[in-house]
């Protein structure tokens, strides 16, 4: 099928003909010829991306009178940039049409420009729900006799809060409009929007309903939570073209990994709410001209975003909700383009990869988190392709070359080949020739009830031997940073990433913690915290080792904190299974860089 087949106007045509298109995409095939033909109202399923905004515009375009002069058709986007893009493709598409006025109404900016633009009836409105509302109440905006109402990302809008302003604007349009719901998801708040405001509506379902994007390759690498960052660096170098979203869970959060990210050389940069709306705008445009290469972002700030050609979605954590995970990985793969949405999880994550494999009928690959040898390769290999498809630009060259050939000429092609190589890579080969291995052994022995460990010779050794000797530890955190057993636990379980580790006899000061630890699990705690930039620590000055009969005869303080320590050790199973002080600390307690200083600037 062709545009020509759809019975679209002349003008309209032509628009799409200057604009390039040569065939409609699947959901403009299926929706442009109902719109035209039919009354009914319409909930149509389709990701992000696969030419949603043709699919409704081109119809109501033809079907406008541009002689009447009140808004005919309203179009609800989730945000401002959505609704700024939505309103340029829809003018593009009426560029040879006469007297059609489009005019995009959001927040963010000065309401007295937009109220000027107002002063012309528009026929089409394209609005955020709030910007609209305000409008409408002041007599600027009247919806009475619009015939078509369109909700775009209608899923999103529901995300972001908008339900009672979705209510609000529906009782402002009469009830013969016609009522377009696009959406990528059919969650349950949809359906009830659908069956109370809607008449008699069909559904048009692109793809597989609740389903992601068919070109996105689904990967996950499974990492010790202090490491996620260092599995990101990993990730981001192995991908030496890669153009991406990196999401995560909160503002500080996002804040932080871009730091980082900035800090050791990468181009990106960070999206969040605390952003002005010129800041937002300057780190938007200089993403979208992909001098940015990486953009950090929460989901709330992503919403809305629309950006062609995104070769990775890498989830630094994963969405508690699965319908998030759908938005997420839409973002790439479009257009019949490839994609590869990347998760990084704990071992403890596993069954949310299968979830969201339930739900999308999908399956996702694990990988081995690549080692240094792996991600040199690839560099350089990189760099090589580069060197060969350059554009060599002779006519400014050639004035120095006979200068170049007489200063290499004592060089052979394979020493040449080698300096070449050692310029680019030295300082690349250097940061990972003792990279260490990321990945957590899938059939690792567990530290525990006594299966590796010293049991005085029993054979099932189903518990730890209570009687060996203990080690007092100290950490640099106390009541003033607000800690409790719970949330030091927490934390200790956060940073060793092993509840084998026996903890007990806990005493906090207002500086410092004190907390006992068997003898032969004290180098694996002292390690872990290593690689910790701000949290120390070191075996308590004074500490002896003991065993715990002598700890119960000749400590009474002690004897009354091990009655509470299996209380604590299960406080410490809930906090891990539980995983709310990772969420919260693993980035303040995290690695945070595997060098202190970064092996290479990159710019793109």
């Amino acid at each position: 099928m062709t545009f020509k087949e759809l019975n679209l106007r002349a003008e309209i045509l032509s628009a799409v003909e200057q604009l390039g298109y040569e065939l409609p995409m699947p959901v403009q095939e299926q929706v442009i010829p109902f719109m035209l033909t039919e009354q009914a109202d319409l909930v149509a399923l389709a990701q992000t991306g696969t030419g949603k905004t043709a699919a409704f515009g081109l119809p109501i375009l033809n079907m406008i009178d541009v002689k009447r002069r009140e808004v005919q058709a309203l179009v609800l986007a989730p945000t401002r940039e959505l609704c700024i893009q939505i309103s340029n493709d829809m003018k593009g598409y009426a560029t040879n049409m006469t007297d059609v006025h489009i005019v995009p109404v959001y927040g963010g900016e000065d309401i007295r420009k937009q109220l000027k633009e107002l002063d012309r009836t528009p026929q089409i409105i394209v609005a955020t729900p709030g910007r609209l509302i305000d409008l409408t109440e002041r007599g600027k905006i009247k919806l009475g006799n619009i015939n078509f109402l369109v909700f775009d990302e209608a899923d999103e809008m529901l995300n972001m809060g908008f339900k009672d302003d979705i209510e609000t604007i529906l009782k402002e349009t009469p009830e013969n409009r016609r009522t377009l719901l696009f959406s990528a998801t059919m969650p349950a708040e949809i359906q009830r929007i659908a069956k109370q405001y809607m008449h008699d509506y069909q559904e048009i379902t692109v793809g597989v309903r609740n389903s992601g994007t068919e070109n996105v390759e689904h990967i996950y690498y499974i990492s010790q939570a202090r490491q996620r960052y260092l599995v990101l660096k990993r990730i981001v170098d192995l991908n030496p073209d890669i153009y991406g979203i990196v999401f995560c869970r909160t503002r500080q959060e996002t804040k932080e990994v871009a730091e980082k990210l900035m800090h050791d050389g990468y181009n990106a940069d960070a999206l969040h709410g605390d952003l002005s709306q010129p800041q937002r705008d300057s780190v938007m445009q200089k993403f979208r001209i992909r001098n940015v290469q990486l953009l950090v972002a929460t989901d709330v700030a992503a919403r809305g975003l629309d950006v062609s050609d995104l070769t990775h979605v890498i989830n630094y954590n994963l969405p508690d909700d699965v319908e998030i995970y759908t938005h997420r990985s839409g973002r790439t793969g479009r257009a019949n383009k490839t994609g590869i949405s990347v998760s990084i999880i704990h071992s403890k994550e596993k069954f949310k990869i299968k979830d969201i494999e339930r739900m999308l009928k999908r399956k996702f690959e694990q990988r081995q988190i690549p080692n240094g040898l792996e991600v040199c390769k690839k560099q350089l290999f990189y760099q090589i392709d580069k060197m060969q498809n350059v554009d060599v630009n002779e006519e400014q060259i050639d004035p120095y070359m006979a200068q170049i050939m007489n200063q290499l000429e004592y060089l052979s092609k394979e020493e040449l080949l080698k300096r070449f190589v050692s310029l680019e890579f030295n300082r690349f080969l250097d940061y990972y020739k003792n990279a260490p291995d990321l990945n957590i052994p899938e059939h690792a022995p567990r530290e525990r009830d006594g299966k590796t460990e010293q049991n005085n010779g029993k054979e099932n050794g189903n518990r730890r031997n209570k009687s060996g000797n203990r080690v007092r530890l100290k950490i640099n955190l106390g009541t003033k940073e607000g800690m409790n057993p719970r949330r030091i636990l927490g934390i200790i379980n956060d940073i060793t990433d092993d509840k084998s580790i026996n903890i007990g006899g806990i005493e906090i000061t207002n500086k410092f913690t004190f907390f006992d630890v068997f003898e032969d699990q004290k180098d694996r705690v002292l390690s872990a915290f290593e690689q910790t930039q701000d949290l120390n620590v070191s075996v308590a000055k004074g500490s002896r080792s003991f065993s715990n009969d002598e700890d119960k005869k000749d400590n009474p303080r002690d004897k009354r904190s091990g009655e509470k320590r299996n209380s604590f050790r299960n406080e410490r199973k809930y906090e891990g299974g539980k995983h709310n002080s990772s969420r919260k600390r693993e980035t303040a307690y995290s690695a945070g860089s595997e060098s202190d200083k970064p092996w290479r600037n990159r710019r793109r």
